[in-house]
């Protein structure tokens, strides 16, 4: 693997990670628990290694997907494509098949969640495979 592939997978992960922890735990944990969502203890090294595999995965196909010289729209397509098809089975099956207090609450929450999470991910993975 290349140094760029491990650059790739660091400006997904690095940014990520916080954020989710940020996010759900801390910022919009009283909106969670209303939600009545969680567990009480979350298993947080399972979301790390969630995140982790995703950035393998953004890093190794991210070449292959975006080829254009404008590192910027590159980065624009990969959020737009990677929200939709995230907020496909992270949002929707989860506001379909779980029991809450608030599915229109969910979705809003994760729906703003997805936008900044593949927003930054996908302009840091694109600067680092800008030509």
């Amino acid at each position: 693997m290349t140094l760029q592939f491990w650059l790739g997978f660091a400006a997904y992960l690095v940014p990520l990670f916080p954020l989710a922890y940020l996010w759900h735990l801390k910022t919009f944990k009283a909106a969670y628990d209303r939600l009545d969502l969680f567990r009480d203890q979350v298993i947080v090294p399972f979301g790390f290694l969630s995140m982790a595999m995703q950035a393998a995965f953004f890093s190794g196909v991210f070449p292959k997907l975006f080829t254009g010289t404008n590192w910027v729209l590159n980065g624009l397509q990969f959020a737009l494509i990677f929200f939709l098809l995230g907020w496909s089975f992270m949002v929707l099956p989860v506001a379909a098949k779980y029991k809450m207090n608030s599915v229109a609450g969910f979705m809003k929450l994760e729906t703003a969640f997805l936008v900044i999470q593949f927003l930054v991910t996908g302009l840091l993975i694109a600067f680092v495979y800008r030509t």
